[in-house]
């Protein structure tokens, strides 16, 4: 019996350590936790969705997604790789330039899960003054690579002051054979008031070319979005 006792509390710890990692699968983890996955209730105006991007910026991918929100007088959030940043540091400002906000995607796109706190501490703090310095605006807002929080980043990025935020609709946009429509369709079904979507206009760290179905499918979501009567926000004030 003794013997069980020191591995009840090995696997105890494992899974308080892994917790947070399950929020983005997990709304009402998501609600324990206090990461917000919607945007807080509109106090006025029409109603609105968060458009947002993770992974960039990237040479062609994040152009041609600017020209696409261009065109349709659209707003988003574009949660930056430092590393990518420091790869394209003008992509930064032109974002910015155009209109839309900018956000905390990591230093690196690592799991939390697989670094340390200080090294988790370095990263977050290394990819935040790559982006601030580049885009000339300081995000507040964060989103963790792959959406997998440790509790150690958490408690790293509250102590900050920046904002956690992760996603209520997705389209699995990275996915090999993954099309346009299949993209748009899943983005949008039973779209809400107040719903925070992810795509993704990079590849970097996921299938190559699948920031090209993203600008694909973009027309069709900005359509659906508009038909249902919404407006796309930037994150300009902290979530939460």
């Amino acid at each position: 019996m003794r013997a069980t006792v020191p591995a009840a509390l090995a696997a105890a710890g494992a899974a308080a350590w892994s917790l947070p990692a399950l929020a983005p699968l997990a709304p009402s983890l998501c609600r324990s936790l206090g990461i917000p996955r919607t945007l807080p209730p509109d106090a006025g105006g029409p109603p609105a969705v968060a458009l947002t991007f993770d992974d960039g910026p990237h040479p062609r991918g994040t152009p041609a997604v600017l020209d696409a929100l261009a065109a349709a007088g659209a707003h988003a959030t574009f949660f930056l790789v430092g590393e990518q940043v420091r790869r394209a540091p003008a992509l930064a400002r032109e974002i910015v330039d155009a209109g839309h906000a900018v956000a905390l995607h990591g230093g690196t796109h690592r799991v939390q899960l697989r670094l340390t706190p200080r090294a988790l501490a370095a990263d977050l703090d290394r990819g935040h003054a790559q982006i601030a310095e580049a885009a000339g605006v300081a995000p507040h807002c964060y989103r963790p690579p792959l959406g997998i929080f440790s509790p150690a980043g958490l408690a790293l990025v509250r102590r900050r002051g920046w904002a956690p935020l992760l996603w209520s609709r997705w389209g699995h946009d990275w996915r090999l054979h993954r099309t346009p429509g299949q993209i748009a369709a899943e983005l949008t079904e039973r779209l809400a008031p107040g719903d925070v979507l992810l795509l993704h206009d990079a590849d970097d760290y996921s299938r190559p070319g699948s920031w090209q179905r993203t600008v694909k499918a973009l027309p069709q979501v900005l359509d659906e979005i508009a038909r249902r009567g919404l407006r796309t926000t930037a994150l300009a004030d902290p979530v939460g």
